[in-house]
């Protein structure tokens, strides 16, 4: 079954108690943020105000429970710490659903930041401007809880496995260079296409990019990740989108280094998307 045929749950917004989670974290945060209020200079779509936009539906890891203001998953929590860095409280935050598409395409934008895993890429920033990189995608291995894989947590593990790729990432030179696997990988159109392999019993598991891994895992029955690891290729970066020109994304950089400076961006990354989050590392 392809993967745009198969059903996604469409999440709701935050109840109240979800924002009282997000005052404290916020509370936390804004402590040693060197900002006092959300005003300032910036250019927002309404002043006093920071309005996230994303697509649905808002799925995990990315965010928790379908709803974006609670402070829970990755980028909730990263939204609500940039948040906290430029100065806002939990309840001058406003979040908007907008397609992926309009998003990205040119023209004027009824949100500041949007955060919704896109890769950084020369194309996109002739219609829009994004962030400094704020995760580095790693490569996965995907499969299904009855395969002969399903224990392996080494990349040794997989070398005597059947694994497929889409033709369209670097997964295939990944496979060569950091699993040596004794049968070549299977090489399929696109993703669709592996995953129905993986379905019906061909493949043991198909190595894709983070990001993709989970939508499989939420699309493919009995699908998981059995772990994550760094490719030997270039990865993406992934970046928050802005209209183009708006000196608000300089901002929010600022409030990464500072983020990242601190090792809040890591802890938060590893809380949301390491381990706990069902993606082990396999070394």
């Amino acid at each position: 079954m392809p993967l745009s045929a198969r059903p996604r749950r469409l999440g709701v917004f935050a109840t109240v108690s979800a924002l009282a989670t997000v005052s404290a974290l916020l509370v936390a945060l804004t402590a040693c943020s060197g900002s006092s209020n959300g005003d300032g200079d910036l250019n927002l779509v309404h002043q006093g105000r920071l309005t996230f936009a994303t697509s649905a539906p808002m799925d995990t890891p990315w965010f928790a429970d379908g709803q974006p203001t609670n402070g829970r998953g990755f980028e909730s929590a990263l939204a609500y710490a940039i948040a906290a860095k430029l100065g806002f409280s939990a309840d001058q935050v406003r979040w908007t659903t907008v397609s992926r598409n309009d998003a990205l395409a040119a023209g004027k934008k009824n949100f500041d930041i949007d955060i919704d895993h896109v890769a950084m890429s020369p194309q996109l920033r002739e219609n829009v401007d994004q962030s400094a990189g704020y995760y580095t995608v790693p490569q996965t291995v995907v499969a299904l809880r009855t395969s002969r894989i399903a224990q392996v947590t080494t990349l040794a593990g997989l070398r005597d496995a059947k694994l497929g790729v889409p033709a369209t990432g670097n997964g295939q030179a990944t496979i060569t260079k950091l699993i040596a696997p004794v049968q070549e990988p299977a090489v399929f159109t696109d993703t669709n296409e592996a995953a129905e392999a993986l379905e019906n019993g061909p493949i043991d598991g198909i190595v894709v990019d983070f990001v993709t891994a989970f939508a499989l895992t939420h699309t493919l029955p009995n699908a998981f990740i059995l772990g994550q690891f760094f490719g030997a290729e270039p990865m993406d970066q992934l970046g928050m989108v802005f209209e183009k020109g708006n000196p608000l994304a300089q901002s929010v950089n600022d409030a990464l280094a500072r983020l990242r400076g601190s090792g809040d961006l890591l802890r938060i990354a590893g809380q949301w998307l390491g381990a706990e989050a069902g993606a082990p590392a396999l070394q």
